[in-house]
């Protein structure tokens, strides 16, 4: 019976636009019986509008973890390997041993951050969380155009899923470069994490790849509510943009309040913070946390272990979390 301010996935504080609501009508919700368009083409389309593509430059997906499983196994089965961050999205290591492609770990520098040059000619699949999770740190546009050049015979997927809240996206270069594949996804910035929705943006021949294992696999991925709902949230993207910058400003907000408990907290990009106290356990501190109503994310991982992850929710639940804190404290 315990009622939680939950700050512990990253979820979005806001609901989805009004569009998103009318178009999960009555007769939609009738149609239910019918299978959903395997193609995905009104999506497709929209997406590609949006972002000055073709749709044969993009693949839907039951969520970007969709994409990513698919870009696994149809980029980094050939032996070479794949090569991903020792601190970066839990799912990479699970994929890559899913499939039993050989990994090669890239340690973030001791910031947290990453070493572009550390990526450079490494000749098997690059997989780069842009921002990085759960550091919230970013690479510029300029130094993932660094990476992707120096690997022109290796494919480099960068996972954007946070970038909408700071950072610079790379899809832009997909014009460019054959060899890049970017994924995003609906669940953030967009408040759909319940529809599971994402999406890659790439050349026309890797989003080939993903395709031909999704009609392998199951050609109706996207459910016909979610379609729906997707296309509607780009016609409405003002009022995602203006999300966006209200959880910008909240983040910066509760940094400075954070800080001034005597945290420390990475430079985030992500709608989430990363923080340490130096007088507190990170373990401890998730525990206690949790028995006062507060759940936030921890990682019981080698150089992290006394971080906590916290979502950016509303202003509302920030001062919970900083009412707790400061009774811990």
């Amino acid at each position: 019976d315990q009622q939680y301010v939950k700050l512990n996935t990253n979820e979005s504080p806001y609901p989805p636009s009004a569009g998103v609501i009318a178009a999960l009508n009555n007769k939609e919700a009738a149609d239910l019986r019918l299978y959903s368009d395997p193609e995905c083409k009104e999506l497709k389309k929209a997406l590609a509008g949006y972002y000055g593509v073709e749709p044969e430059n993009v693949y839907v997906g039951n969520g970007s973890d969709e994409a990513l499983n698919f870009a696994f196994l149809s980029y980094a089965t050939d032996g070479r390997g794949v090569a991903f961050a020792d601190i970066t999205y839990g799912f990479y290591p699970v994929f890559a041993d899913l499939y039993h492609i050989p990994v090669q770990i890239v340690p973030l520098k001791p910031d947290f951050s990453i070493d572009p040059k550390d990526y450079y000619g490494l000749n098997k699949t690059i997989v780069i969380a842009n921002p990085n999770a759960p550091t919230g740190l970013a690479l510029s546009r300029d130094e993932m155009e660094g990476i992707i050049k120096a690997n022109p015979d290796s494919v480099v997927v960068v996972d954007e899923a946070y970038v909408d809240f700071g950072a610079e996206s790379c899809v832009e270069l997909t014009k460019t470069y054959p060899n890049l594949l970017v994924v995003q996804t609906f669940s953030k910035s967009r408040s759909m994490a319940g529809a599971r929705l994402g999406y890659a943006i790439g050349d026309a021949a890797l989003i080939q790849d993903l395709e031909a294992i999704r009609f392998s696999t199951n050609p109706y991925n996207v459910n016909r509510l979610t379609l729906r709902a997707g296309a509607a949230a780009l016609a409405e993207q003002d009022y995602y943009d203006a999300n966006c910058a209200a959880i910008v400003d909240t983040r910066a907000d509760t940094k400075r309040r954070l800080e001034a408990l005597g945290f420390t907290c990475t430079d985030s990009r992500a709608n989430f913070l990363f923080a340490r106290h130096p007088a507190a356990d990170g373990g401890d501190l998730y525990r206690r946390l949790k028995e006062r109503g507060v759940l936030v994310r921890r990682f019981d991982a080698p150089r992290i272990g006394d971080y906590i992850r916290i979502t950016i929710g509303t202003r509302a639940q920030m001062d919970a979390l900083l009412e707790r804190l400061e009774g811990l404290l």
